[in-house]
């Protein structure tokens, strides 16, 4: 009897013992993802900004080798760190951060091995318009020292733009050089930046900057003394490093203009293929080969042909599929004028559809983030090099709405019936509502709400551009037209991104094959060749993430039949942020397992 009694307290206090050990094994785990994300973020001034906090608010981003080689001792540090953790003590929660955490990791880290095959400069995410847009869209000035800040940004911009310099003739030494076709565009981009008054004296507007400090500083409402002070100071910046640092940068961008050549994929760079190989996975999140993605667009570009023919008949066109893409191109009535006006017509319609979509968001979803939403043109110094459209994250502080810029540079290349769609992807139910939901988490770290796996994240976007359709969306045929186009286009890129950077195709071949195969205008198919080739891998991740997203909700649907409830597939889906498909998959498994609860 004793002897039991023994046993009894023993196992008692061993398993007493093991919750206490789970929990300290919990609480380090917790500890240090908040810890490790703080440490990364806080190399990142830029990112500290657009998250609307104020450390190290005058300071751009480096490109020096040496930070670069920091950031990468700092990241296998952290995974020898992560992987001294006590997983099999974790929670199921911690292990899904511990997974995801690690994935982030072995990302950049692998990613440090090709760190010169990225183009710094380039028509869509380069430096030389990433500067005036942090600097107009991030950067609040909410008081004097904001004010000094931004001034401290505009002088640092030659040291940044030398920097960026060094890597560039860093990059030619390796034979490494954007296509010829990128340095017309970006030293465009470069010269508007430097375009208005006080910069050019000749102009009758002010320069975008200039204009924006200006604005934001009278509004603090200090006395007229001190802001017109901080105003010289921010003129004489601009005139002084600002200026230097972008000359100098048009100088370099000219002599390796006078080098590069018309090879366009990145089969042409050193180690190529692998470099191309490891965009793949990087951007999908799975094994899929160049090869098999290849075949996989060219699969559903016919499916998704077949469903445009029937809308062609259903709306009594007369011709074939190619006749109806040439309709859809040329007709007026399917375009705004080229005009303010109709720039803003274009603007206020969007804002008329996502009002409607978000009106029957509850059909749908259970969680509706907080964040508000903005559509925006984007701004003129950096739109004829811009995609067509894209969306900038609230700040998690609410100080900062969701937007939605629209490129209306060329309104042949934004027709009406694509409207929807594209609203639908950028606002709501895609990027706004998927990426506030995220910043609205709670009892996750932090990493989580702000993590980027593009596969999610655009795949969510191209499964929104559908998902309206479900509530009675798209009522005008030729707005299902332009779903089914939008649709296209993204499976088209499995074919044209493979071919540029794996089978070698040209960039006048992937505008060929594009316009052939698709009812986008010239233009339009141009700049998206343009995009791919700068952004190798990206633009695949939007079709393969919808295809895993459909596959999943398919098969729980199959599996759960009536207990099948979509508002709570897509809870599944959101309410863990951005994850590889691999995990959400996992997820998926796990949510059908218990029954739909």
């Amino acid at each position: 009897m004793h002897y039991r009694l023994f046993t009894v307290v023993l196992m008692a206090f061993l398993l007493g013992g093991c919750e206490y050990l789970n929990q300290l094994a919990n609480e380090s785990a917790e500890e240090f993802f908040a810890k490790a994300y703080e440490e990364q973020l806080m190399t990142s001034p830029e990112t500290l900004t657009a998250l609307g906090r104020r450390e190290r608010y005058g300071e751009w981003d480096s490109y020096a080798e040496r930070d670069m080689d920091m950031s990468y001792r700092m990241a296998q540090r952290q995974l020898e760190e992560l992987r001294g953790l006590s997983y099999d003590q974790l929670t199921p929660e911690n292990r899904l951060n511990y997974d995801l955490f690690e994935r982030m990791l072995e990302r950049q880290i692998e990613r440090n091995r090709w760190r010169l095959h990225t183009y710094p400069v380039n028509q869509m995410f380069g430096v030389q318009a990433g500067i005036p847009a942090l600097l107009i869209n991030f950067h609040r000035i909410d008081s004097e020292e904001d004010a000094l800040a931004y001034i401290e940004r505009i002088r640092g911009v030659e040291k940044l733009l030398k920097q960026v310099n060094v890597l560039l003739q860093k990059q030619q030494k390796e034979g490494i050089f954007p296509p010829k076709f990128v340095y017309p565009l970006v030293i465009g981009t470069s010269e508007r930046v430097l375009s208005g008054k006080p910069l050019n004296k000749k102009d009758d507007f002010d320069n975008a900057v200039y204009a924006d400090f200006v604005k934001k500083v009278k509004a603090l409402n200090l006395d007229q003394a001190k802001t017109d002070k901080l105003i010289e100071r921010a003129s004489n910046a601009l005139l002084l490093q600002f200026s230097a640092g972008y000359r100098q940068l048009i100088g370099v961008l000219r002599d390796l203009e006078s080098k590069a050549t018309e090879d366009d994929g990145v089969w042409k760079l050193p180690d190529g293929e692998e470099y191309y190989n490891f965009q793949l996975r990087s951007y999908t999140t799975t094994d899929m080969t160049a090869d098999e993605i290849h075949q996989k667009g060219l699969e559903d570009v016919k499916r998704v042909h077949a469903e445009m023919d029937e809308l062609r008949k259903q709306v009594n066109f007369r011709g074939d599929l190619q006749a109806f893409f040439k309709f859809m191109r040329s007709d007026k009535q399917f375009y705004y004028p080229e005009t303010d006006a109709g720039r803003q017509a274009y603007l206020d319609d969007t804002q008329k559809i996502i009002d409607a979509m978000e009106a029957k968001l509850g059909e749908q979803f259970i969680t509706i983030p907080t964040s508000k939403l903005k559509v925006k043109r984007v701004e003129k110094f950096r739109e004829k090099a811009a995609g067509k459209a894209f969306y900038s994250r609230p700040a998690p502080d609410g100080s900062r709405p969701g937007i939605y810029y629209a490129n209306l540079s060329v309104m042949a290349d934004m027709p009406k019936y694509q409207m929807e769609a594209l609203a639908y992807h950028e606002g709501v139910p895609g990027h706004h509502l998927q990426l506030a939901v995220a910043a609205e988490l709670e009892g996750v770290p932090e990493f989580r709400k702000l993590s980027n796996f593009t596969a999610y994240i655009e795949g969510w976007g191209l499964y929104s551009e559908y998902l309206p359709k479900e509530v009675g969306m798209y009522q005008d045929p030729y707005s299902d037209f332009g779903r089914l186009a939008m649709e296209l286009w993204r499976s088209a890129r499995l074919v044209v991104d493979t071919g540029l950077h794996s089978k070698k195709w040209t960039r006048q071949q992937a505008i060929d094959w594009l316009i052939e195969n698709t009812p986008n205008p010239e233009n339009d198919s141009a700049k998206s060749i343009e995009r791919y080739i700068v952004m190798p891998g990206q633009a695949t991740a939007y079709k393969i993430g919808m295809m895993k997203i459909l596959e999943l909700r398919e098969g729980a649907r199959e599996q759960l039949g009536e207990n099948f409830d979509i508002r709570k597939f897509h809870e599944v889906v959101l309410q863990n942020g951005a994850v590889p498909l691999d995990i959400l998959e996992s997820l998926i498994d796990e949510w059908v397992a218990n029954g739909g609860n």
